[in-house]
C-alpha cells in the first residue's frame, strides 16, 4: 500500500446529499466536505419522505461531486478509491449514491467500497481524534440507538439496541407534538433553554433494569397525553416540557450506557474510550453527562465535532479509507442493503442484544 491515501465518499442514506474528499497524509485530513440539506423539502411532512429524498439526491449528486473535487484540488485519477453508503437506509437514496460511486470507480479503474453507514458513524471519532480499538460506542441517531463494542474494522459486538423507537425518532415525534421544527433533536434542545424539567413527570423506560436495551415509545405516549390534556400549550409550558423530554431521553441513554460500560470494563480491560456518535450525540447535555460517566469509569470520552455527528460524506470517505488500508475492497456488484446490522450475529430484537 502506497504512503498517503485519498478517498472520495458519498452519503445518501437518508435526507442529506453529501460528498467529501478525505486524506490520511500526514494525518487524517478533510479536504472537502459538502452537504446539501433537504430539511426544507421534508419539513412540511414532519419527517423524511423517501421518494422526495431520492429525487433530491439525483438532482444534486453530480454537482456536489464536481464541487468537492474542485475544493479538494484533486482529480479523479488522483484518488485512491471511491466509497459510498450502501446501507442501512432508504433504498432509493442508497442506489443513487452507490451507483454514482461505482460509475466513477469503474471509469477511473479505482477500488470501490460499499460502506455500512453505521460503521462510518462508529469510525468518525477516529477521523477527528486518535481513538484506538477496542472502544465502547453509543450510536444514537434518528434511526438507530445501539451500544456496541468496536474491536476493529468490521469487528463489532452489539450489547444493546432499541426495542422500538430510536432516540432521535423520539425527539422528532415529541417535537412534532409540541409544534416544534423538524428535526426534533435540535428543536427540543433550543426550546429547553429556560425550561423547568421538573414540571412534568415523564417515564424513563427500562431505567434501572439489567441489560443495555432501550425503549422510548412509552415516553412518546406520555408526552402525547400531556399535550392533549393541556392544549393549547403556552410558551413556558412548551419550554418546560421540552426540557423534561431532553432530560428523560438523556437519563435513559446514560442508564443503559452505564450498564454497558461496566460490562466493557470487565471484558475489555485494555479499552480506553467511550465514544458517542450519530446525530443525537451533538446534544450538549448528553455530551456533558457522558463525559462525566466516562471519567467516573477511568475512560476518555470522545465525540466527533458536531459537523461529523450528523450524516456527512467525510465519515463515509474515512470508513472507505480505513478499509482500503486493509485491502477490503468491494466488487461493483456489491448490493445496497436497506437493513444492515453492524453485528451480523446479533438479532435486531432485544433477545439478541442482551448482555451475555
Amino acid at each position: 500500500m502506497k504512503e498517503g491515501l485519498t478517498v472520495l465518499g458519498i452519503e445518501t442514506s437518508c435526507d442529506e446529499t453529501a460528498v467529501a474528499v478525505v486524506a490520511d497524509r500526514p494525518r487524517p485530513l478533510i479536504r472537502a466536505n459538502l452537504i446539501h440539506s433537504q430539511l426544507a423539502d421534508h419539513a412540511p411532512y414532519g419527517g423524511v419522505v423517501p421518494e422526495i429524498a431520492a429525487r433530491a439526491h439525483l438532482d444534486h449528486i453530480a454537482g456536489l461531486i464536481q464541487r468537492a473535487l474542485a475544493e479538494a484540488d484533486t482529480r479523479i485519477d488522483q484518488l485512491d478509491g471511491m466509497a459510498a453508503a450502501a446501507g442501512p437506509g432508504l433504498i432509493g437514496g442508497l442506489i443513487v449514491g452507490s451507483m454514482a460511486a461505482k460509475g466513477i470507480a469503474w471509469a477511473a479503474q479505482k477500488p470501490f467500497f460499499a460502506v455500512n453507514h453505521l460503521e462510518a458513524h462508529a469510525l468518525a471519532a477516529r477521523l477527528s481524534q486518535d481513538v484506538r480499538f477496542p472502544y465502547l460506542l453509543l450510536l444514537v441517531s434518528g434511526g438507530h440507538t445501539q451500544l456496541l463494542v468496536c474491536a476493529g474494522i468490521g469487528r463489532y459486538r452489539q450489547l444493546g439496541t432499541s426495542r422500538d423507537d430510536a432516540a432521535g425518532e423520539a425527539f422528532d415525534k415529541t417535537a412534532k407534538l409540541l409544534g416544534l421544527d423538524y428535526p426534533g433533536g435540535p428543536a427540543i434542545e433550543r426550546a429547553a433553554h429556560g425550561g423547568d424539567p421538573g414540571r412534568f413527570a415523564l417515564p424513563r423506560p427500562l431505567k434501572g433494569r439489567e441489560g443495555c436495551d432501550f425503549s422510548f415509545s412509552g415516553l412518546k405516549t406520555a408526552v402525547r397525553q400531556i399535550v392533549a390534556d393541556r392544549a393549547p400549550p403556552d410558551p413556558q409550558q412548551t419550554a418546560d416540557l421540552a426540557a423534561a423530554i431532553e432530560l428523560a431521553i438523556c437519563d435513559c441513554l446514560l442508564d443503559r450506557t452505564a450498564n454497558a460500560l461496566a460490562w466493557f470494563r470487565r471484558h475489555y480491560p485494555e479499552g480506553m474510550s467511550l465514544v458517542a456518535a450519530g446525530g443525537v450525540a451533538a446534544n450538549l447535555r448528553l455530551r456533558q453527562r457522558l463525559a462525566a460517566l466516562a471519567e467516573s469509569a477511568g475512560l476518555a470520552f470522545v465525540a466527533p465535532p458536531v459537523a461529523l455527528c450528523t450524516d456527512n460524506g467525510a465519515m463515509i470517505a474515512w470508513a472507505g479509507l480505513e478499509r482500503l488500508r486493509l485491502g477490503l475492497v468491494d466488487g461493483l456488484d456489491a448490493p445496497v442493503r436497506p437493513r444492515w446490522p453492524l453485528d451480523g450475529a446479533a438479532s435486531l430484537t432485544s433477545e439478541g442484544s442482551a448482555l451475555p
